[in-house]
């Protein structure tokens, strides 16, 4: 999925560039996940009476009776500033309520539960990883919204007007090359060498039943021991259980806690055991801008060992007035709002032709996978469970 200001070891404690509201030296997925969009811990009782408008896909379409109140459940993604918000306000006569979930798959969980009397009007987070699962149990809604020119890429795991992609990136693996150096350790090129004693006790993984990114780059892991390894997906996690992977709830305690090449070696409790985790391709980028153009954290460039994740908006199926849910999609794909998305995000934009900036060496440090993972969504949709499964027996981790 605010600001961040990152802060690099051997750089001056303080950030060249400050945060709006709380956040000095915090960040996106943790990163910068607080201040993007005003969070408001509210379960909202369903307002007006439901309706059946139609069925679409197999699916019951309902709407409910407009109250100008437009309800969101999202996670602690940070999007829009109080003063964006109100600005969309002040354009649409539409006041913003949020319900947050603790992820992506928070998001789902809430869906599901609240499925016969929605409490939200749109989802804003739901990346390619659950989005399938979402549209199989008829959660989602049309939308129609008028949207600009997106990038094709961004289209690629679902173009139908069920969802629509707000950002976008790549999840792969980083490493801290000052670790390596120090400890005469090479550059890994493969996963296969992550088994070896040198990197025993130094990675940590995000678990793929509580994170997206972790869940992200299992699936990688699915797709590249497939493709080109006589190793299975769940023999190598094994192995790294075995070699003493640390294992993390979510994104936020493998990168800040654990991991020694990212801004978290400022953060209070940063232990500081890992050289590797999980983290997006463009993760040292946003280290380098907001560190002056320095970073010691490097994405590995690891044929079919990386995936491209888009998140979405999308109507709840039951859900509020289809004109409020509309004109947020609009105001998040405008220019003005989703250009803005690699500063005010720390993600790519999903608008066609758009990229990361230059300034602080944002993209020079952000390499874009050669080879992401080609899993499927639908066959992510069909064999995730089984995967989970796999995996958690292969870990022993929750």
């Amino acid at each position: 999925m605010g600001a961040l200001a990152l802060c690099r070891r051997n750089k001056p404690l303080g950030c060249r560039r400050s945060l709006p509201q709380t956040h000095q030296c915090a960040g996106r997925y943790g990163m910068i996940r607080t201040g993007f969009i005003l969070l408001v811990l509210l379960f909202a009782p369903l307002s007006g009476c439901l309706s059946t408008d139609s069925i679409t896909d197999g699916c019951v379409i309902t709407t409910s009776s407009d109250d100008k109140t437009l309800t969101i459940v999202t996670y602690d993604i940070i999007a829009l500033s109080d003063e964006v918000l109100q600005e969309f306000t002040n354009q649409t006569g539409y006041s913003i309520e949020m319900i947050r979930t603790d992820d992506a798959g928070g998001i789902l969980e809430q869906l599901l539960l609240t499925k016969e009397a929605p409490q939200a009007d749109l989802a804003l987070g739901l990346d390619n990883t659950y989005l399938q699962t979402a549209l199989d149990n008829c959660l989602l809604a049309p939308h129609s919204a008028t949207l600009p020119d997106l990038d094709p890429q961004a289209l690629v795991p679902y173009a139908g007007n069920m969802a629509v992609p707000f950002d976008q990136g790549y999840v792969c693996l980083n490493v801290d090359t000052q670790a390596l150096e120090e400890n005469n350790v090479s550059y890994p090129t493969t996963l296969e060498e992550l088994v070896n004693e040198e990197w025993k006790g130094r990675t940590a993984f995000p678990s793929p039943t509580t994170s997206s990114p972790g869940r992200a780059f299992m699936t990688a892991t699915i797709d590249y021991f497939e493709q080109q390894s006589s190793m299975d997906a769940m023999e190598w996690w094994e192995a790294m259980a075995d070699n003493d992977a640390i294992f993390t709830s979510g994104w936020t305690e493998a990168y800040e806690t654990h991991y020694t090449g990212g801004y978290g070696v400022w953060g209070e409790g940063h232990i500081g055991d890992a050289w590797l985790t999980v983290s997006y391709c463009h993760s040292p980028g946003v280290e380098a801008y907001y560190g002056g153009n320095y970073t010691i954290s490097s994405a590995l460039d690891i044929d079919y060992a990386s995936f491209h994740q888009v998140e979405y908006a999308a109507k709840v199926n039951g859900g509020g007035s289809q004109s409020a849910v509309d004109a947020f999609i609009e105001f998040l794909l405008s220019e003005e709002i989703n250009i803005n998305m690699p500063e005010n995000n720390l993600m790519y934009s999903v608008l066609e032709g758009q990229d990361l900036p230059e300034t602080d060496g944002y993209r020079y440090h952000s390499p874009v996978p050669t080879q992401p993972s080609e899993i499927t969504t639908e066959r992510i949709d069909d064999e995730m469970e089984s995967w989970l499964m796999d995996w958690r027996k292969a870990t022993q981790a929750l």
